[in-house]
């Protein structure tokens, strides 16, 4: 499911993040906080999806009875 790998590509981020805190590694932060972007935009593209199919599905009913 793709909200999945949002949150899995936020959770991956968020330890690359702390990992490159932790001993100093400015590029391996810098990755960790793309990733969680990454994982951000994934979640909403999937909130989008889910409100079309919810649209369509709620126009499709109106447009049955």
């Amino acid at each position: 499911m793709v909200d999945d790998k949002g949150k899995k590509d936020q959770l991956t981020g968020k330890v690359k993040e702390e990992t490159g805190k932790v001993t100093g590694d400015k590029d391996k932060q810098a990755e960790g906080l793309l990733d969680k972007a990454k994982g951000k935009v994934k979640e909403a593209a999937s909130d989008v999806k889910k409100a079309t199919e919810n649209l369509k599905d709620a126009a499709k009913k109106k447009s049955d009875k």
